[in-house]
C-alpha cells in the first residue's frame, strides 16, 4: 500500500494511535450494483485495507431448473441468466446439446449463430462500458453507446419478435430464417456504428477525469488472472491472447478475418478500452458473415430433433406424429456428458450436461466467466481507494444473472 505525502510540517499519524478502522457496506441497494451484489469493505480513512464479496442476491436455480424440464425448453432460461446478451447464451445450449447429440446444425444456422451472436457481442460491451461511464459520473458515453445497442435490439425484435429474450436458437439451428431485407438493415447499422465507436473511444481515453479515476486503478496480473481462472476481456487485458474463436473455433470461426485486442497493464482503464476494440472486430466479423452467408436450410432435417412444418403436420400423418411425438417427449440424447465451451462477451460459457437417454438432463453445470472474474474482486480491492470501487466494478462486467445462474 502506497502512503500517501503528508503536506510540508504534518507528522504521520503513529499506527499506535490508530485505535480502530470502519467497515462499511456497498449494496445490494446502491446504484454501482444493481441490487444484486454486497461488498463489505474494511477502511482506513479513505483506503480500503480488506473487502469480501457477498452474491445470491439474484439466485434462481438455473441448473436444477434445466434439470427438470425438455432440453428446447431450456433455451429461455439460458438467455436469463445473461441478459445483456441473451442470445448467445441460447446458442451456447443449443450447440452443448448438439454435441451430445452428435449432430450439427446447418451451415446457414451456423452462420446466423456468428453474425447474431456477435451482434450481442457488441450490445454487452455497450451496456458494460455506458454503465461504467455513467457510475463515473459521465453521461454522454452512454447515449452514445445505447444508441448502438438500440440499432440491435430492433434487429433482434424483427429477427425474433422479442427485443431481448428473442427464444430465436433452437436445437439443431434457429428457429426460423432471416426475413426479407434484414441483411440490409443490419449492414447499415454497421456502417453506422464503423466511426461512432472509436468516436467514444476517444472521447474517454484523452479524458483527463477518465484517465485518472482508471488508469492503474486495481491492476491485475497475468498470474493472478490465471490463478482465479478469467477469460475473456478481463484475462487479455492482461496481455495474454486467449480468445476460443481462435483457440478453438467453432461454428466456422476459423472462416472470419478478424484479430484478438489485448492489452498489457491490466487495470481498470485496459479493461474497458479493449472493449471498443472488440466491437471493432465484431462489426469485421459481421460483415464479413453476411458476405459468407451460405444458401440452404436454417434447421437440421431430422424428425428426431426439430419439429416439421406445419403444413405438413396438417396433411400428413408421419408429421403428425413426428409432431406429437417431440411435443410430448421431447428430444432424447443418449447416454453421456459433454463439456462445451463458447467465447461468450465475458469469456469462457461452458455447459457441462450429462444424459440418462431421458428427454430431461441428469445433470447440468454451468461454468459462467462472471463467477471466476468477481472472485478476484476482492483482492482485487486491497490498497485501493472507496472511489476505486464504482470503476473498478463496471471493468469486469458482472452480470448477477450470470454469476448468480
Amino acid at each position: 500500500m502506497n502512503t500517501p505525502k503528508l503536506p510540508a510540517g504534518v507528522e504521520p499519524v503513529a499506527q499506535s494511535e490508530v485505535t480502530e478502522t470502519l467497515v462499511v457496506n456497498i449494496g445490494p441497494s446502491h446504484p454501482i450494483t444493481h441490487g444484486t451484489l454486497r461488498l463489505q469493505l474494511e477502511l482506513d480513512g479513505e483506503t480500503i485495507l480488506r473487502a469480501g464479496a457477498e452474491i445470491g442476491y439474484l439466485h434462481r436455480g438455473y441448473e436444477k431448473q434445466s434439470e427438470t424440464v425438455f432440453y428446447n425448453m431450456v433455451v429461455p432460461y439460458a438467455e436469463r441468466m445473461n441478459y445483456c446478451s441473451t442470445i448467445h447464451n441460447a446458442s451456447a445450449w443449443c450447440y452443448a446439446v448438439e454435441q451430445l447429440m452428435g449432430i450439427e446444425a446447418p451451415a446457414r444456422a451456423q452462420a446466423i449463430r456468428v453474425i447474431t451472436s456477435e451482434m450481442a457481442r457488441i450490445t454487452d460491451h455497450c451496456v458494460c462500458l455506458g454503465a461504467n461511464m455513467v457510475d463515473l459520473g459521465a453521461l454522454t458515453n452512454f447515449w452514445y453507446l445505447n444508441n448502438v445497442r438500440e440499432k440491435m435490439l430492433f434487429l433482434f425484435q424483427e429477427l425474433s419478435g422479442a427485443r431481448m429474450m428473442t427464444n430465436y436458437p433452437r436445437i439443431g439451428g434457429v428457429v426460423q430464417d432471416l426475413p426479407d431485407g434484414w441483411i440490409a438493415k443490419l449492414r447499415q447499422s454497421m456502417e453506422d456504428m464503423k466511426g461512432l465507436v472509436g468516436d467514444v473511444k476517444d472521447l474517454v481515453s484523452n479524458n483527463r477525469i477518465f484517465i485518472d479515476r482508471t488508469q492503474g486503478v486495481c491492476p491485475t496480473t497475468k498470474e493472478r488472472a490465471l490463478n482465479y481462472g478469467w477469460t475473456g476481456p478481463c484475462l487479455r487485458s492482461t496481455g495474454l491472447s486467449m480468445d476460443l474463436r481462435k483457440d478453438q473455433p467453432y461454428w466456422g470461426y476459423e472462416r472470419y478475418d478478424f484479430k484478438v485486442p489485448v492489452y498489457q497493464n491490466g487495470d481498470t482503464m485496459d479493461r474497458l478500452l479493449i472493449r471498443f476494440d472488440e466491437m471493432e472486430e465484431s462489426r469485421k466479423i459481421i460483415l464479413q458473415a453476411l458476405d459468407k452467408l451460405p444458401d440452404g436450410p436454417h434447421l437440421i432435417d431430422d424428425h428426431l430433433v426439430v419439429l416439421p412444418e406445419k403444413d405438413k403436420v396438417y396433411n400428413q400423418m408421419e408429421a403428425l406424429i413426428n409432431h406429437f411425438k417431440l411435443v410430448m417427449h421431447g428430444v432424447r440424447p443418449p447416454k453421456g456428458e459433454i463439456y462445451s465451451f463458447t467465447e461468450s462477451p465475458n469469456g469462457e460459457l461452458g455447459f457441462y450436461i450429462i444424459s440418462d437417454g431421458s428427454p430431461r438432463a441428469w445433470r447440468v453445470r454451468v461454468r459462467p466467466p462472471c463467477f471466476a472474474n468477481y472472485s478476484a474482486f476482492p483482492q482485487m480491492l486491497q490498497g485501493a481507494m472507496v472511489a476505486d470501487v464504482a470503476a473498478a466494478l463496471g471493468s469486469i462486467n458482472i452480470i448477477a444473472g450470470e454469476l448468480d445462474r
